[in-house]
């Protein structure tokens, strides 16, 4: 069953809707609470398809790339500097780079038991680069809406590629996803940005993979980048849907980290509200989370507010000193939007909102060759000179 989260409607689970057709308010698919045991998963292939039982699709119609099933590091050196323990969930590992893969599986995968033709989105890039290789997949035409001269290379690359119908548009990510929605509201493409509700059902898997791999245990606190706002109440959903299944005794606090020029929800949360201004012209180097109007942000209101969580803003400066902090320290490279999570937990510990000693998982959620530019213009330029070994000597000596 589909359910609004606002007044409760409920829509049979192959009914093609986006919004509540009473109040207009977001959906989300009911937990499916399979009778299973935690220990059918064991011998399982690491994938997010380890814990299908619990994803609201005919496991027959699968359409997959072997997402999910990231790393989990153990950052002890970063950690110490910080003063708490600390996980790094790197979902730049996935097939495209980004953790979007995990809602498009799922998202195509329902899009093949509809018998749709023809998929689309809006995107700030992951999302395209995402849904085009699995509509590739799945044998789709997919049309994406990017807004123009906003979206890094890495991700505009994949989305072409692999044969996307890419449309520029004059205007931002909120505009492109207001056209893109009346497309699909007219039956001219299924729409696969996170307001649809299943698209959030694989991306909560990133919640199952964290207490698994944490021995069945949650941890103090989950933080992760906020744009549109899914990927966070997708996890506060797989880790409540294992806590309900007696799989883990506790619950973590989400803690949503936003940049500065595009922070609505981190605004409501310092202002205690329960619902969000938009930024009307949102900025900031981090592409993935330069978005104004997020669509998931009652959910992630929600999610901050039960779980007894933060929202935090950091700085255009702070995200790409994190950046280079985390590949430095301990070689995990992302790309700006997913530093957010670690210039988040840095700002928060220094400001004493998050306690020394606290069990930490950082959410970084897209790959560092995802936008290359920014990382390319954010290093020293190599120095040239000829293949001298003293030439050589000198440099490699110098200081």
């Amino acid at each position: 069953m589909i359910r609004c989260i606002s007044c409760g409607a409920e829509y049979d689970l192959n009914e093609i809707i986006y919004n509540c057709k009473e109040c207009g308010s977001v959906l989300e698919v009911e937990p499916l609470r399979p009778d299973v045991s935690k220990d059918v998963f064991e011998c399982r292939k690491s994938t997010m398809w380890k814990y299908k039982e619990f994803m609201p699709v005919d496991e027959s119609k699968i359409v997959s790339l072997q997402e999910g099933g990231t790393p989990f590091c153990k950052c002890q050196k970063l950690g110490d500097k910080l003063g708490v323990d600390l996980y790094v969930k790197v979902e730049g590992s996935n097939p495209t780079g980004s953790f979007k893969d995990r809602g498009m599986s799922i998202g195509i995968t329902k899009a093949t038991e509809l018998g749709v033709s023809t998929v689309g989105c809006a995107s700030t890039g992951n999302t395209s680069a995402s849904l085009a290789a699995y509509a590739a997949r799945a044998g789709m035409k997919c049309i994406v809406l990017l807004p123009s001269g906003k979206v890094a290379l890495g991700k505009l690359a994949q989305a072409m590629f692999h044969g996307a119908k890419v449309i520029s548009i004059k205007g931002n990510f909120d505009e492109a996803l207001e056209a893109v929605t009346g497309l699909a509201l007219e039956g001219k493409l299924y729409l696969l940005n996170s307001i649809n509700p299943f698209r959030l059902e694989g991306q909560k898997s990133i919640g199952f993979e964290i207490v698994d791999d944490l021995g069945w245990k949650s941890p103090d606190r989950i933080i992760l980048p906020v744009g549109n706002a899914g990927n966070i109440s997708a996890i506060w959903k797989g880790v409540k849907e294992f806590h309900e299944a007696g799989f883990i005794k506790d619950l973590p606090r989400m803690t949503g980290i936003q940049a500065e020029g595009a922070a609505p929800i981190a605004h409501a949360v310092r202002d205690k509200k329960k619902e969000i201004v938009p930024v009307e012209n949102p900025e900031t180097v981090a592409t993935a989370i330069r978005i104004g109007a997020p669509v998931s942000a009652t959910k992630a209101l929600r999610a901050i507010y039960e779980s007894d969580g933060l929202a935090e803003t950091v700085t255009d400066d702070e995200i790409l000193s994190a950046q280079k902090l985390l590949a430095r320290t301990e070689g995990i490279g992302v790309e700006p939007a997913s530093a957010a999570s670690i210039a988040g937990l840095k700002k928060l510990v220094e400001t004493g909102s998050i306690d020394k000693g606290e069990q930490v998982v950082c959410v970084v959620t897209g790959h560092l060759l995802k936008d290359p530019n920014t990382a390319i213009n954010a290093c020293e330029k190599p120095v040239e000179v000829e293949a001298d070994i003293n030439a050589l000597s000198r440099i490699i000596s110098s200081k």
